[in-house]
This record gives structure tokens, C-alpha cells and sequence, in this order.
């Protein structure tokens, strides 16, 4: 069936109603972080707080929901209660299947209001419905799931509830989490706790089920499908421990041993993997006290190098402490690591007991507990108020991964002008850069713009991360037609979402100055054998790479997003506080 429609829950008035999409915006943005954009840019007023009931938090498929080989995701989009920008976050596991198969003909779910008690949104097993969560109050992730034994749920757990600025949305029991820049606050300051779906994940239509054979083959047998196969995104911490980026102790030195918490340690310490049964198995299923987990990448980098750990143990443990609170690994690390470099808790790097003392208070934010309530806004309102901004970096408030920018200046750009913040997946030219030495200007720019489009594609498609890389060359054009989806040419539609985007930003006052990177980048890598060793960002270089950068997109030197550009590829040209020709709800 085609997905044509969104369900507009209206969490103030208690209220669930469908929708129809216009067909131009179908085509123009697809579905999934594209269609999250734009009513975001329509419907949010310049300004308006993300915690607010006005901020609109979209639960968003895509056209193929259900039908892509690989794990199916959503796209939580929303405006960043940690950035104030525009965000959109990712997540997998069987809650975007099955909310697919609850709404067949809905690209997704635009949820606005707050309610006055807590409240779990029903789809799947009749009309849509908004039920009484209150026993649910104080619930983590994993007995918030177990609540609905029958059913795929995405919740937030006593950090969402608290509104720390960067508390994720967690599904599957918390192996999965709509992670960066706190989507879970967003839902929390809603008084959401849930969102239920019933139904089963839909079949695979017949007019793609040739291309779904042919294409999960190809992913097989592809580097990235091997690579997934044997570590999935565990296998990223070799990698920057290899060619010399891996950040330890908060940012203050390089890893390069990582015997204890690499991917040799994680296969050493599994139980199993994921999904046993699949071609594609994913992550490793770790024993902890607490239960299972499935760690990522992201923990053993910020939870392991990050903060001192090099036991697969601890940090698998932390991991599972931060899955159940709800809470994001990547800035939940770096908030540990400024507080020990800051010199504000008793516990130094390596104390597994301290780290985990401080993530549950930050998560819990009691009253009175000055220090959690700094953190929980993220590491650059605690150095606001403490001092020490020089610890840990940002970039528009989000703290960076792991992958230091000194290693590669197309990173350092990846980074700087990352829609979201200090984020790693909207490009990553790192992965072939630090083995280069002849990558000059235009070459950075253009596999720094060429990544962006394409993503802001696929996410628009909602694909997996890793299957995605299959449909590179024609970025689901293929699938769309098997299916009968109407679409502009996609490199165009890349390009119009990442400068929709650009324009919700530059509406909340992000420009030039907020493309930077923190100082500390300056000074060189320490000297050694990896590729990246004795590298720095060379300022002048990186706003020589900026400026091309923005002319090749079309956008001044401010960095903003020219009328004549905006005319070109069919976007708003007037940047109004409220547009007025959204769509309305179906009789």
C-alpha cells in the first residue's frame, strides 16, 4: 500500500486524527528526516522552546517502511532540547516494522501538545488511541517494555522523564534508542511515555520481492555486509584505535590499546547476537547484572577509551545502565569525563562505580543535586556554569564521538557542518582520508557534500545505516519505481533537505559562527605510528575549506542558504515565522 497519510496526535487535546500528505511534498521529500523537516520548518514559530508543548516530535517512516532489506528504523525528528536545532535520530529493531505494519498507509507519526498525566499512544489493534501511563511513572526502558508483553514499544525511561537534554527514545527493551540530542526529553517534557504498536511488520510487496532477494545478496557480499556480519558497529573502535584517533580520559589522550574493550574482547564476552536467525546477525549480546545488552560502538569509544575502562564488563555494564535510564552513551561519557577532568566529582578515570553513580544521578536529576542538573543539560551548560570548556568538545553543543577531526581535515568539516551538531554519521571521510596524502580542498568538499545529499536521502527513505550503502548509486531510485512512488530526481532531493534543514537552523540563528570547531584542535595529535599522529586542524586551511564548502552548496558567506538557491530547488524563499498552508485533517 502507499503511504500517503500521517496521524497528527494532538497530545493537549487528547486527540489522534489522519492526515493526508500532499503529493508535491511526497515528492520533494520523501518521507522519514526529508517530510520531518518540513513540517517542522511550517509549523514551528522561530524560537520556540523544545521542551514546550509547541515543538512538534515526529515518529517518521518512509515510502519503503518494512520493504528494505537490512533492519528497518524510524526517524525521531524534532527540535534539540541540547542544540536548539534541528534534530533527527535514528533507531532500529522491530518497533519500526511493526509501527509500519500498525499505520500501513502512513509515512508517520506528528505528535504535538502536552498531556497532563502520562499518556501511551495505542496503534495497531483498532483506531488509534492515547491511554492512561501513569503507573508506568518512573519506569526504565526495560520494564516499560515488558508493560506490553504483546506489542513493539518505544518509550523513555527515567531520563526522558526528567528532561535531560540528551535522553533518548528506546525501543526493544532498550537494545535500541533514537539516541543524539534528546528526542526522549522532547517526549518526556510531553508527558509520552510510550508508543505501542500491535500489528505485525507488513510482507514484502510482490513487486519487490525480486529486488529484495537481489539486493540483500549484494549487501551479503559486500564489504560493509561482512564487516556488519562479523562486529557490527563495534568493529569502528579498532578502527580509530589503528590509525591513531581514538580519544581516552576525556578527551586528553589518544588510545592505542584496546585489547580489553575491542572487538576481540567484545566476541570473547557475548552470549550470542542479536538477530541469530538473520543473514545480517547484529550486535553481540552481552550478560550483564542487570540482564543482557547489546553494546554498540559508541560505548566501548565513550564509556571505554573515553572514560579509562578497559574491561569489556564495565563497559557493556555502564552501557546497560545508560539503556535503561534512557539516557545517550556518546554525551553521557563525555559528561563524566568533563566532570573528572573539571575536578568536580571525587572519582577518577577508570571507576566504574563512580561513572555509573553519576550517570544515574544525572538521569535521575534529583532536586538539589546541583552538579546532575548541569550535566543533565549537556557538558557545555555544566562548563557554563563550572568553567572548564576546554575539556571536552562540542559543536553546537553536542559533544563529538570518537573519531578525532585532527586525523582528517574533511572530518573536521564533517563535523563543523553537521546539521545536528558534532555528529559522525552525516559524513565520514576519515575512513579513506587518514590513509591519504593527496586529498586537497575540492576533493574534501565534495565527498563532505556528496555524503550529506545522499544521506539526507536514505534517511528520507529511512534505510538502514549499513543496507543503505547498497543503494548508493542510485540512492532507491530503483525501488521506488519497482513500487510505483512518485519522486524528484533524488541527488536534487539530498540537496533540498539538507538545505531545508539549513534554513529551520539558520531561522534559530545558526550561521558561520556556529560552524566551528573548539580550539583544542589546534595542537597536534601526540607523535607516534598511526596514520594521524602529530596532525591538527590548521585554522586558516579549515575556513579556506569552509568557504568552499559553502559555495558549492549555493549558500553565502554567512553560511546561509541564498533566495536564488532556495528558488532553484522548490524551497520556501520568505522564511516565515508560521506558514499557514499546511495540510489539514481528513474528514
Amino acid at each position: 500500500m502507499t503511504r500517503t497519510r500521517v496521524l497528527r496526535v494532538d497530545l493537549s487535546a487528547g486527540t489522534a486524527a489522519f492526515e493526508t500528505v500532499p503529493e508535491a511534498w511526497r515528492r520533494r521529500y520523501l518521507g522519514g528526516k526529508g517530510l520531518g523537516a518540513r513540517y517542522l520548518y511550517d509549523e514551528l514559530s522561530p524560537g520556540a522552546d523544545p521542551r514546550g508543548p509547541e515543538n512538534l516530535l515526529g515518529f517518521m517512516l518512509g515510502p519503503l517502511s518494512g520493504a528494505l532489506p537490512g533492519e528497518s528504523r524510524y526517524a525521531a525528528v524534532t527540535k534539540s532540547p541540547l542544540t536548539g536545532a534541528f534534530l533527527d535520530s535514528y533507531s532500529g529493531g522491530t518497533f519500526p516494522d511493526r509501527l509500519a505494519g500498525s499505520l500501513p498507509d502512513c509515512l508517520g507519526v506528528l505528535v504535538t501538545g502536552a498531556a497532563d498525566e502520562q499518556r501511551a499512544l495505542v496503534v495497531g489493534d483498532g483506531e488509534p488511541r492515547l491511554e492512561p501511563a501513569g503507573d508506568l511513572a518512573g519506569a526504565d526502558t526495560v520494564e516499560t517494555a515488558e508493560a506490553y508483553p504483546d506489542a513493539a514499544v518505544a518509550c523513555v525511561g527515567p531520563a526522558g522523564e526528567r528532561e535531560v537534554a540528551y535522553a533518548t527514545i528506546a525501543s526493544d527493551a532498550g537494545d535500541h534508542h533514537a539516541g543524539r540530542g534528546g528526542a526522549g526529553a522532547v517526549m518526556g517534557s510531553k508527558n509520552l511515555k510510550a508508543v505501542v504498536a500491535y500489528a505485525d511488520p507488513p510482507e514484502v510487496p510482490d513487486e519487490l520481492a525480486d529486488l529484495h532477494a537481489e539486493y540483500s545478496d549484494a549487501f551479503a557480499a559486500d564489504d560493509t555486509g561482512k564487516w556488519q556480519t562479523a562486529g557490527e558497529t563495534l568493529e569502528s573502535i579498532d578502527f580509530a584505535a589503528e590509525v591513531g584517533v581514538l580519544p581516552a580520559n576525556g578527551w586528553r589522550d589518544t588510545a592505542n590499546e584496546i585489547d580489553g574493550i575491542g572487538i576481540e574482547a567484545a566476541a570473547e564476552a557475548a552470549v550470542g547476537r542479536e538477530h541469530p536467525d538473520d543473514d545480517v546477525p547484529g550486535g553481540f549480546r552481552v550478560e550483564t547484572d542487570d540482564g543482557e545488552t547489546v553494546p554498540r560502538g559508541a560505548a566501548p569509544m565513550t564509556l571505554g577509551a573515553g572514560l579509562g575502562m578497559d574491561d569489556f564488563d564495565a563497559v557493556a555494564a555502564l552501557g546497560e545502565a545508560c539503556d535503561r535510564l534512557g539516557v545517550d552513551v556518546i554525551t553521557a561519557g563525555n559528561a563524566v569525563a568533563w566532570a573528572v577532568r573539571a575536578g568536580e566529582v571525587e572519582f577518577g578515570f577508570g571507576d566504574e562505580d563512580g561513572a555509573r553513580e553519576l550517570i544515574e544521578r544525572i538521569a535521575r536529576r534529583a532536586d538539589g543535586d546541583d552538579l546532575a542538573d548541569a550535566l543533565a543539560e549537556g557538558v557545555d551548560a555544566a562548563a557554563e556554569r563550572y568553567g572548564g570548556d576546554e575539556y571536552v568538545p562540542t559543536v553546537k553543543s553536542m559533544e563529538l564521538p570518537a573519531y578525532d577531526p585532527r586525523g582528517a581535515l574533511g572530518m573536521a568539516l564533517a563535523y563543523a557542518t553537521a546539521d545536528r551538531g558534532g555528529c559522525h554519521r552525516r559524513a565520514r571521510p576519515i575512513e579513506e582520508e587518514v590513509f591519504r596524502e593527496d586529498w586537497d580542498t575540492a576533493r574534501r568538499v565534495e565527498a563532505v557534500v556528496g555524503a550529506q545529499n545522499a544521506r539526507a536521502v536514505l534517511w528520507s527513505l529511512v534505510v538502514d545505516d549499513f543496507a543503505g550503502e547498497t543503494l548508493w548509486d542510485d540512492l532507491g531510485a530503483e525501488w521506488l519505481d519497482a513500487l510505483g512512488v512518485p519522486h524528484d530526481d533524488l541527488r536534487r532531493v539530498g540537496d533540498r533537505v539538507w538545505t531545508l534543514v539549513r534554513l529551520f537552523n539558520a531561522r534559530e540563528g545558526f550561521d558561520r559562527e556556529a560552524d566551528t570547531l573548539p580550539p583544542q584542535f589546534a595542537e597536534p595529535l601526540p607523535a607516534g605510528e598511526a596514520p594521524a599522529a602529530g596532525r591538527a586542524v590548521d585554522g586558516e586551511a579549515f575556513e579556506r575549506l569552509l568557504d568552499a564548502y559553502y559555495a558549492a552548496r549555493g549558500w553565502d558567506d554567512r553560511g546561509l542558504p541564498t533566495t536564488e538557491r532556495c528558488g532553484a530547488l522548490d524551497l520556501p524563499t520568505d522564511a516565515p515565522d508560521r506558514r499557514t498552508d499546511r495540510p489539514r485533517a481528513d474528514d
